[in-house]
């Protein structure tokens, strides 16, 4: 099944996924490549992280604790060694992990009196790693802020807010540091607003994306190209000036449909996306795309 076009062709295979018959693929959040092309799928059943080798062989599964919970997923290269790092909306928490799962950090929520309390919850929903070490939190499901921690933890500050001005948020579903122009940017996916904000590391706004998308979930840097899972059926590429290169595998009926995401198996197309939630690509430009439904998907995209 081939989609896209030009440059921009790729093999799509919705049954890459090999799975054990012990393991049953939930909501799928989270998707990674390490830096050998094996890929972890983070879903919320349990176990929550399996990972599978390029070709879609099972090679490993664990994270039974982040079951229900199972959301933001990035891996983050320090130094030559690969972590992954882990929002929970179920237990309001960001876990630092190696990639067999062992854990290095846990943040909770931060204490901020005006910001949360009994009713104003914290739900965390992606986090990212600039350069410098420095831990970004976007609480997408709870009171639409971007929080910012030293590497070891340590609370720095937080920016954003309800609203749909520059630099406030309703749902920044999605988190990422861009290093394309030389100094990191912060590209929120800021969901609820059907847009892309890119703002400074201090949280100061620098311009708003906000034509060929509906709801960007995330994102993933790849060369100069910027791919992003758009959650109403669709992939998205941008180029390094974030203009529309193409959609990639796009169903403008999927969420259109009564019941969406949890449509039945007969709807389903193996060249059609229904909710794409996240997204990576591999060295060789591969590009790999987890759905949230309640069976979960994941499908492979072999460039071509």
């Amino acid at each position: 099944m081939i989609i896209g076009s030009g440059n921009h062709r790729y093999d799509m295979n919705p049954a890459w996924a090999q799975l054990p018959e012990s393991i049953r693929f939930g909501y799928c959040h989270g998707i990674v490549a390490d830096s050998e092309d094996n890929v972890y799928v983070f879903h919320t059943n349990a176990p929550c992280v399996v990972k599978f080798d390029p070709e879609g062989r099972y090679l490993a599964s664990w994270g039974d604790e982040f079951e229900g919970g199972a959301h933001g997923f990035y891996l983050h290269d320090e130094g030559g060694e690969q972590y992954l790092y882990i929002t929970d909306t179920a237990r309001g928490s960001v876990v630092k992990t190696t990639l067999s799962g062992e854990k290095v950090l846990e943040l909770g929520a931060p204490d901020l009196p005006n910001a949360y309390d009994a009713e104003r919850k914290y739900v965390p929903t992606d986090v990212a790693v600039a350069p410098n070490g420095d831990i970004y939190v976007a609480d997408g499901y709870g009171q639409n802020w971007v929080h910012r921690y030293r590497a070891n933890g340590e609370y720095v500050g937080s920016f954003g807010g309800t609203g749909s001005e520059p630099g406030r948020f309703n749902c920044p579903h999605g988190i990422s540091v861009d290093m394309r122009r030389g100094e990191p940017e912060l590209y929120v996916a800021d969901r609820g607003n059907h847009r892309i904000q890119v703002l400074t590391p201090n949280g100061e706004p620098i311009r708003i994306i906000d034509e060929n998308m509906d709801m960007p979930c995330s994102f993933f840097f790849h060369g100069d190209e910027m791919i992003f899972p758009d959650l109403h059926s669709r992939v998205t590429i941008f180029d390094a000036n974030d203009t529309f290169v193409t959609h990639l595998g796009e169903d403008q009926l999927a969420y259109k449909q009564q019941g969406w995401p949890n449509l039945p198996e007969s709807y389903f197309r193996g060249n059609r996306f229904s909710s794409p939630h996240g997204v990576c690509a591999d060295r060789a430009g591969n590009i790999y795309v987890a759905e949230w439904t309640v069976n979960g998907r994941v499908t492979k995209l072999t460039k071509m």
